[in-house]
């Protein structure tokens, strides 16, 4: 007991000292504990080199007092980030840990591509070629994250959507790789899903082209 409470004491004095030494006026002069190398995990390379440029700025800056609002405003405005944790490494080292945004879907914008992230943002079009849907219609993203989340969780497999429509009236429609339209009605969402799951497996055989369920309690399948 009388060990623990002479470590703590210890302890204390130990940072009493810390605190003095870091707010003498000669601190700027001193390179203790100064951001000598940042380690960034999660980017390629040619992505890391850009993040590392607006991390110039915190260069040589000391490691005690990063100014993480910053640091975080740097990370959060970065396009390809979904998630990131950033960890001091003393003396001198500073390693941000980072999770890329996975793409989702393609938007065109004044005839422009854009790939729409996992972390709401749009990316104009890069080098690699995603096999994600295309959205059409004027709508605010929540929308198609809110719909994106019902047909994740249910029997419905995303990666055979080829589009997406969405309308004024806050409606979508899905249309397959395999050409099958899908009319959604409004609301009851994750209920029309699994109504369609359930049509398009009892009729496997059935070459349908159009599912229509906007209407309550009335489904009418087109056939080719």
């Amino acid at each position: 007991m009388q060990q623990q409470k002479s470590k703590k004491i210890l302890l204390y004095i130990f940072l009493f000292l810390m605190i003095g030494t870091l707010n003498n006026k000669n601190i700027s002069a001193s390179n203790f504990a100064e951001i000598k190398k940042i380690n960034i995990d999660g980017l390629n390379d040619l992505r890391k080199l850009d993040l590392l440029k607006e991390f110039d700025l915190l260069k040589f800056n000391n490691l005690f007092f990063l100014d993480r609002i910053k640091v975080s405003k740097i990370l959060s405005s970065n396009e390809l980030i979904d998630k990131f944790s950033v960890y001091k490494n003393y003396p001198s080292t500073l390693n941000i840990k980072i999770q890329k945004a996975k793409f989702v879907a393609k938007i065109k914008k004044d005839e422009n591509l854009f790939f729409l992230g996992t972390n709401g943002k749009l990316i104009k079009s890069i080098k690699e070629n995603y096999d994600v849907p295309y959205i059409f219609g004027d709508l605010n993203y929540d929308s198609f994250f809110e719909l994106k989340k019902k047909i994740d969780n249910s029997n419905f497999d995303y990666n055979k959507i080829k589009n997406l429509f969405f309308f004024k009236s806050g409606r979508w429609d899905i249309e397959t790789k395999s050409g099958i339209l899908i009319k959604l009605p409004k609301s009851n969402l994750e209920r029309s899903i699994e109504l369609v799951v359930d049509i398009l497996n009892k009729n496997i055989q059935t070459k349908i082209y159009k599912i229509d369920i906007r209407q309550n309690d009335q489904v009418i399948i087109d056939e080719r």
